[in-house]
């Protein structure tokens, strides 16, 4: 009897060896190979990586949602991980923002946006009416402006625990004109923000290297671990989501 027990619990899984999980969301009209630097310093830092590619350029944001977020979730459930994170860049943050609209992810943990359009973007306002702007950005582009009734000021809070990674370096000065500085040459600091976000930090990148640079890399991997970052430019905010994750 006993060693049938024995045999039994061994070959039961071992939920207290399973790694959290991180799901990776790129941007608009980028692919899973934007954030390939990004998952492999996850996945040296002992967690298991989900590096979602999806076509952002195809689908509105309500249908990309649950297109690119449901499958991850089931990657991430069949390894057993205790808690799921994400790590979104620009436009992954709104996936994410939409998809807690309607749907519970009961084991969310921390949440990092590099470079979110929270509160949308200048860029589209201006742009969104010349020739072949549309075509560039599809469906989901076209609804990442700043009114009304765009897709951004649409999500209201958020409720999970969340720091954003904001850039002020910019290559695109054309762009940059668009917007309020500082600016990451997409998206304004001022605009990456959304009440119920627990800490923010700007760094000096601009938005397309945002995911590759190792400075916010170290960012990501601190605010995962902590719930907080680092450094003369980090701020942290007091957040109804604030809780206490144990490190992978």
């Amino acid at each position: 009897m006993r060693i049938t027990l024995l045999i039994v619990l061994l070959l039961l899984p071992f939920n207290g060896m399973a790694k959290d999980c991180v799901v990776l969301l790129h941007g608009l009209a980028r692919s899973a190979g934007a954030m390939e630097t990004m998952q492999q310093a996850l996945d040296d830092a002992g967690y298991h990586s989900v590096n979602v590619d999806y076509p952002s350029r195809d689908y509105s944001v309500e249908a990309l949602a649950p297109m690119a977020i449901t499958p991850a979730l089931a990657q991430c459930r069949a390894e057993q991980s205790r808690v799921i994170h994400f790590v979104t860049h620009s436009m992954g943050g709104i996936l994410l923002r939409q998809y807690l609209q309607h749907n519970v992810i009961t084991d969310l943990g921390r949440v990092v946006m590099m470079g979110p359009p929270n509160q949308g973007s200048q860029v589209v306002d201006n742009l969104k009416d010349v020739p072949g702007f549309e075509a560039f950005n599809g469906p989901a582009g076209m609804q990442l402006g700043t009114g009304e009734h765009d897709i951004p000021k649409q999500l209201g809070p958020v409720s999970f625990e969340l720091g954003v990674i904001a850039g002020t370096s910019s290559i695109n000065l054309l762009l940059s004109n668009f917007l309020p500085n500082p600016d990451d040459g997409k998206v304004s600091v001022e605009n990456t923000k959304v009440q119920g976000m627990c800490a923010l930090v700007t760094v000096a990148v601009s938005h397309p290297f945002l995911m590759q640079r190792q400075q916010v890399i170290d960012q990501v991997l601190h605010f995962l671990r902590s719930g907080s970052f680092f450094g003369d430019n980090a701020q942290q905010f007091t957040c109804p989501a604030q809780r206490q994750v144990k490190p992978a």
